[in-house]
């Protein structure tokens, strides 16, 4: 064979080998795009307490919420409450024998009200924020006029029963099915005991969260079981006219 057959041959099988690099070595040696980092929303400090002040969750949490929301500040929010309603669910099971009595007199001193709130220990009973709240109930009552009970654990069966065929003889209700009227009514009557309901009214200083929802907000920031128990409310006047009414 000539030197130039030889020469070319060589040549041939040089390329053939450069060319029979297996799937398995070309993935070794092929070049990886760099992942591109995670985009984490930018918290202020000032938008961490403004929700921890919004939902009395700790500052880390608050701090987490709003990161998992990418900075939706009514997203981390609401997360946090449903939360803070858990735990206070949790909690709700728990004695709470201790407490203090808070007042609030309105403007003008003609109306006044005075409220009992509970909480397990002395040690909370104590605490500046436990009166903080207890004062913001009495507020919350003083300006809810319709306002009579806690909850609806403390209105009776005979006083729904009651009010149920009260409504069902009104006029607009005439000649409608059974059924109809039942649902109608039932609808109406739980309209007018959400109105008694202390725990249900939205809470004056943000009315994106009610009653309930603002002592939750407490619970997770004391870590106690809290609960308002009674309360009552005066009118300047208004004993004078019951008196005179049963006369």
């Amino acid at each position: 064979m000539a030197l130039s057959q030889l020469l070319l041959l060589a040549v041939s099988l040089c390329v053939a080998n450069a060319f029979s690099v297996t799937g398995a070595t070309l993935q070794r040696f092929a070049v990886v795009a760099p992942r591109a980092p995670a985009v984490v929303a930018q918290v202020s400090a000032a938008d961490v307490k403004k929700l921890r002040e919004a939902t009395g969750a700790g500052m880390m949490k608050c701090k987490e919420a709003l990161v998992e929301a990418n900075g939706d500040f009514e997203a981390a929010a609401e997360e946090l409450r449903k939360k803070g309603l858990a735990s206070a669910e949790k909690k709700a099971s728990r004695q709470a024998l201790e407490g203090i009595v808070e007042t609030y007199i309105h403007t003008g001193a003609k109306l006044g009200v005075m409220v009992e709130v509970n909480c397990e220990t002395d040690f909370v009973a104590k605490n500046p924020e436990l009166q903080e709240l207890a004062k913001a109930i009495a507020m919350q009552i003083a300006a809810c006029p319709t306002v009579e009970v806690v909850s609806e654990a403390d209105i009776s069966p005979e006083f729904i029963e009651k009010e149920k065929k009260i409504e069902a003889q009104s006029e607009d209700l005439v000649g409608k099915p059974d059924n109809i009227v039942e649902k109608i009514v039932t609808g109406r009557v739980e309209k007018m005991v959400k109105t008694k309901l202390l725990l249900e009214q939205p809470y004056i200083r943000d009315p994106n969260m009610n009653v309930k929802d603002y002592i939750a907000s407490y619970i997770t920031k004391l870590g106690e079981n809290i609960q308002v128990s009674r309360f009552v409310r005066f009118n300047v006047g208004e004993g004078q006219m019951a008196a005179a009414s049963e006369e």
